[in-house]
């Protein structure tokens, strides 16, 4: 390594070179200097060791403070070239603008346009807000509660009226109101610790269902053991990226070819995606599986209606189970060995639901936040692989669907629920725990908690909300939630950030299912991306195509085509602006301003993050990203 000069090498140039030569290990992070002492250093060093002094040498000291400072500009040169790069495509999303408006096919026009207004509306209260706060602190209207009732004059007097008026009217509606959401609140992480706490008892004891009869015994003839008949469903729309991969995986299943039928339930209306499920279906039958190809032209009552429509097949009579697996579910070979014989001699049982895992949870920030999310809910609740959405289009659309289906199930089976012939204590617990405190209470406080209230008590202080509740209990909640998946960690605050971004899309599909608003019953179909590698679809092959040679997977070489055919149409794709979220960003942002102010330690970062995570959310920064 050449001697450095001049400033840097701490010596005028052209003067002779003295000093320690090292040999610098750049391979290294953890930086080590190997010394090459001059003759001159180390007579020097024998003095020093003479007089029983420990060599301390300054240049190796200022080599290892260089080096370092040369990896934190290194680090800030990185994160300058991310700061960049977000700030283009940022840009590009804003020239583009596409926003959420031409995406939400499944969103009520009328309810999005209110409560966009609604949000807006806010904003620009808390910006006038936060311009008057500001006046008032640089021109030093720090009026104490006990000073407004005394005289002042022009502009500081009615800066001192605003702050009667929020002190005697304002502050305690505001107050009774955040009460309230912590009483929620407690309530939902009681129940949340019960449910953690019950699992951790399941996981210490080692519990899991006892068969009442012994196990399937590995065998093909149907008489040596317990095998009844099961029809196999597979309700698909449009599902040309996983229709392969379920199809392949169901037909493998191990069970006597002759005791269960697959029904492929197509309600595509894309010719060709009906075309290929139907050839897919026909190489199937060729090989000897039992499945049938099945078409609607009319897609009456959406996924629900599909089902209900295959079991008016005559032959359903002559199937003793149903089993139903999404498009993008990829069952294990043993699936109906592992989940049918737990209805052998069990009258009281009447549904089995396994356990989801993923096969995408690591490929973006999106999918591993979604699966810390789904891992606690089926460890506690109920394994069949299969796909979480990658974009936050298909992710916002399926959250959509999946908070207003419970709230029109709560508002069109209540009646049933209350005058069905079960224990009382099943009822509350469907009704109070299931329906209202997780589909109901939920994503009401929390949209109202931290994106209304947090950001209402800033601008008025009269109103108190405990840094407990903002801070120390969402992160203890957060850090139970990621116990199922301890590798993700790391993601513990994104994923606390995220929650609450996501609870705006929550809370508008509650209230879309529960008052029964346009966008109810609509049913858009989650987009898809087909996570499956060659070696998956060839694992899956028929047996005995696994001993030949040059032979593949049934309609592999279309898989191939396929995908290259998705990604020359993702290139027509884009992603766009949600316009609520954006607000809800600029709102929070603006609130973390005033708590500046007001020097709220606490509150300003969860402000300042949550303000930031509902921007990128705004801008379509996290998950997939089209070009």
């Amino acid at each position: 390594m050449a001697p450095w000069s001049g400033l840097w090498g701490g010596r005028p140039v052209g003067e002779a070179y003295r000093g320690t030569p090292v040999v610098v290990m750049m391979a290294n992070p953890k930086w080590f200097i190997s010394d090459i002492s001059s003759p001159e250093d180390e007579e020097e060093d024998l003095l020093a060791r003479r007089k029983g002094s420990r060599t301390k040498n300054a240049k190796q000291i200022r080599w290892v403070l260089l080096i370092k400072a040369h990896r934190a500009a290194g680090c800030l040169a990185s994160l300058a070239s991310a700061a960049v790069a977000l700030g283009a495509a940022a840009r590009r999303r804003m020239a583009a603008g596409r926003t959420d408006t031409e995406a939400d096919a499944g969103e009520s026009p009328v309810v999005r346009s209110r409560f966009y207004a609604f949000i807006k509306a806010f904003l620009i209260v808390s910006v006038l807000l936060l311009a008057v706060e500001l006046a008032a602190h640089f021109n030093g209207w720090n009026l104490a509660a006990s000073a407004l009732a005394l005289p002042v004059i022009g502009l500081e007097s009615l800066y001192a009226s605003w702050l009667r008026f929020r002190a005697i009217y304002v502050a305690p509606s505001l107050q009774f109101l955040t009460n309230a959401c912590v009483v929620l609140f407690l309530i939902q992480s009681a129940d949340r610790i019960i449910q953690c706490l019950g699992c951790f008892y399941i996981q210490l004891r080692r519990l899991k269902p006892e068969l009442k009869s012994p196990a399937l015994p590995d065998a093909e003839d149907p008489d040596a053991g317990y095998y009844p008949m099961v029809l196999v469903q597979i309700p698909m729309c449009n599902e040309k990226e996983v229709y392969q991969q379920s199809i392949a995986a169901v037909c493998n299943l191990d069970w006597p070819k002759s005791n269960f039928l697959v029904q492929v339930l197509d309600d595509s209306d894309d010719p060709l995606t009906q075309t290929l499920i139907r050839e897919e279906v026909a190489k199937w039958q060729q090989q000897g599986a039992r499945i049938v190809y099945r078409h609607r032209v009319l897609r009456d009552g959406y996924k629900a209606g599909n089902l209900k429509s295959a079991m008016g097949c005559s032959y359903v009579k002559d199937y003793e189970f149903v089993t139903i697996f999404d498009a993008d579910f990829q069952p294990n070979p043993d699936f109906l060995k592992r989940t049918v014989p737990h209805f052998k001699d069990n009258d009281e049982l009447g549904l089995v639901q396994a356990r989801w895992s993923f096969v995408n949870k690591d490929e973006n920030l999106l999918t591993r936040l979604q699966n810390i999310n789904l891992c606690f809910h089926f460890e506690v609740e109920q394994q069949c692989q299969c796909e979480l959405p990658e974009s936050y289009e298909a992710y916002r659309k399926q959250q959509h669907r999946w908070h207003s289906g419970p709230m029109q199930l709560f508002r069109l089976c209540l009646p049933d629920i209350i005058k069905c012939k079960i224990a009382f204590w099943k009822k509350a617990n469907l009704i109070f725990l299931f329906f209202l405190l997780r589909k109901l209470i939920l994503p009401f406080y929390s949209f109202t908690l931290f994106c209304i209230i947090l950001p209402m008590t800033m601008f008025v202080p009269e109103a108190e909300l405990p840094e407990w509740v903002v801070c120390y209990i969402p992160a203890l909640m957060s850090l139970l939630n990621i116990l199922p998946s301890p590798k993700s960690f790391p993601f513990i605050i994104p994923y606390l950030l995220f929650e609450n971004t996501m609870s705006v899309t929550k809370f508008n599909a509650m209230i879309s299912g529960l008052f029964q608003l346009g966008s109810a019953y609509e049913w858009v179909v989650t987009k898809k991306s087909g996570r499956s590698s060659e070696g998956d679809l060839i694992s899956l092959a028929p047996k005995e195509l696994k001993h030949q040679k040059n032979v593949s997977a049934p309609n592999l070489d279309a898989v191939t085509k396929e995908q290259s055919a998705l990604k020359k149409d993702s290139k027509k794709k884009h992603n766009r602006i949600y316009k609520k979220e954006l607000a809800l960003s600029m709102l929070l942002l603006t609130a973390a301003a005033r708590s500046l102010l007001s020097k709220q330690g606490i509150h300003f970062y969860f402000l300042l993050f949550q303000g930031i995570s509902f921007l990128l959310v705004g801008l379509d920064l996290i998950g997939e990203q089209i070009e």
